[in-house]
């Protein structure tokens, strides 16, 4: 339960019969959200059905005409609001995310900060979309290009990131003069529900925010049915991706898809190995490898391969496991399918003569979500785990020769994200970031995200940028006007 958690969200939240252990529930039912640590029962949430979906569509709907018109400075000092809120109520977020997501409690109050980050830039960013004159190539013509929001935009958002997957989105389209229609994770609907609770002390009009918890087949394939949502912002799989993109043909909404990943992380000798090795693991181990910016392959340059894999093994054996409030470095997995995905690389990656340096198995003693940190060397490509997204806390290295041939093998999949590069060659850096078919290259680093970045991948990584100037230009329409005066 949330027992130790400061009253001010959750009673919120209860007074409103969406956070509950008792009493009738409309819709479907009740969603049981339970601690993936410990298996506990954390709370009980309101199933909505597709009545309630189109239900939502309907507020928003009805709220667009007023919020599309509002003065961009009125928009702007409400999300300055909800930043402040969302800042003031860090611990409560944080303390939520833990309970129902695992995250190590220093991560989860990272994430509200990254979160908040994105309220307060598009807050600025809201000000911003200007009409553009054009230079008229008709005689006695003005001509001119506006920036309008396009409409009612639903809002489909993951489990491992639930507050600031939610932001990214919801501030971008807020401040270009959308409504919304979100519906999280089910895994995570809490910290979504705390977000709204929020949004709506900040003074957003009543359908300008709606949030709806339910089946996502039932209530998103409401959305992608219905032409009056003229948007459709999803990060999560690959696979549900393809799906969402059939499934809005019919309504040709405009889409910003955020998908799977499975980067490469390439170091060459003469680069900084300590500092390689320091940034392996945050590219790695980062709330505990469910992360689609995880590295998934390590490609590392022969000369420095066996020095490599034997710091790296040491550091991993470092890593600590356990339930989020203790703030660990690992925490649990969010469910079994997880870790039966973890086993089966492992598996399936010895049994094509990988070594096994550290880890492989369940963490028992933590309990039946915890994956100990496991290192693989000498991986082959035809592994299952040089072609699929791991999405958990497993290394997969492999040597390699010379450049063209690393090039090669990172290029080789379907998904084109991130790419981390370590070298201290300024030539082949140019190179590497030039050749390496990824919507983001880190060199030399691993954090490269912010509000102020365009953030999406190439190929079957996504379409679209989140955060940045693009972030907000996604929700917007342009119209061209030609004028004469007569």
């Amino acid at each position: 339960m949330l027992d130790d958690l400061s009253d001010r969200l959750v009673d919120r939240l209860t007074d409103r019969a969406l956070l509950t252990d008792q009493g009738d529930f409309p819709g479907n039912g009740r969603l049981a959200v339970r601690d993936p640590a410990t298996g506990d029962l954390v709370a009980q949430v309101a199933i909505s059905d597709a009545t309630s979906a189109r239900d939502a569509v309907d507020a928003a709907q009805a709220a667009f005409a007023g919020w599309s018109v509002t003065l961009p400075q009125h928009r702007a000092d409400i999300l300055h609001r909800w930043h402040a809120l969302i800042i003031e109520a860090k611990e409560d977020l944080a303390r939520i995310m833990v309970a129902e997501q695992g995250k190590p409690i220093s991560e989860a109050r990272g994430e509200i900060d990254y979160a908040a980050s994105f309220v307060q830039f598009y807050a600025e960013e809201a000000l911003r979309p200007n009409i553009e004159g054009v230079t008229s190539h008709l005689a006695d013509a003005e001509m001119e290009l506006w920036r309008e929001p396009v409409g009612v935009a639903a809002l489909i958002t993951p489990w491992n990131f639930p507050c600031a997957m939610i932001t990214r989105k919801a501030a971008a389209a807020l401040g270009a003069g959308c409504t919304m229609v979100i519906h999280p994770s089910a895994e995570t609907p809490l910290s979504a529900l705390a977000l709204a609770v929020l949004a709506q002390r900040a003074g957003f009009p009543d359908g300008v925010v709606n949030t709806v918890i339910g089946d996502a087949a039932t209530i998103v394939g409401e959305w992608t049915g219905d032409a009056r949502v003229r948007a459709l912002s999803f990060t999560g799989s690959t696979e549900v991706g393809r799906l969402l993109y059939r499934q809005s043909a019919e309504t040709v909404k405009r889409l910003v898809l955020e998908l799977g990943g499975h980067a490469p992380f390439i170091v060459f000798k003469g680069a900084d190995l300590d500092r390689a090795v320091a940034e392996a693991i945050k590219a790695k181990f980062a709330t505990s490898g469910q992360d689609c910016l995880g590295a998934n392959r390590f490609y590392i340059h022969r000369p420095i391969y066996e020095d490599f894999c034997a710091r790296f093994t040491a550091a991993v054996e470092k890593l600590t496991l356990g339930a989020g409030m203790s703030d660990p470095d690992i925490g649990p997995l969010i469910h079994d399918r997880q870790i039966e995905k973890q086993q089966s690389h492992v598996d399936d990656a010895v049994a094509k003569g990988a070594r096994l340096l550290t880890g492989g198995k369940v963490a028992t003693d933590q309990g039946p979500l915890f994956f100990q940190p496991t290192v693989l060397a000498d991986v082959t490509d035809d592994a299952a785990i040089m072609r699929e997204e791991t999405f958990g806390p497993v290394a997969a290295l492999s040597v390699f020769d010379d450049e063209d041939e690393v090039i090669a093998r990172a290029n080789a999949s379907e998904y084109g994200l991130v790419a981390y590069v370590h070298s201290l060659d300024p030539r082949r850096i140019y190179r590497l970031t030039r050749a390496l078919q990824y919507g983001m290259v880190a060199v030399n680093r691993t954090k490269v995200t912010g509000a102020p970045i365009p953030f999406g991948g190439m190929k079957q990584s996504g379409i679209g940028r989140e955060g940045a100037r693009q972030g907000l230009e996604a929700f917007t329409e342009i119209k061209y006007v030609c004028r004469d005066w007569g």
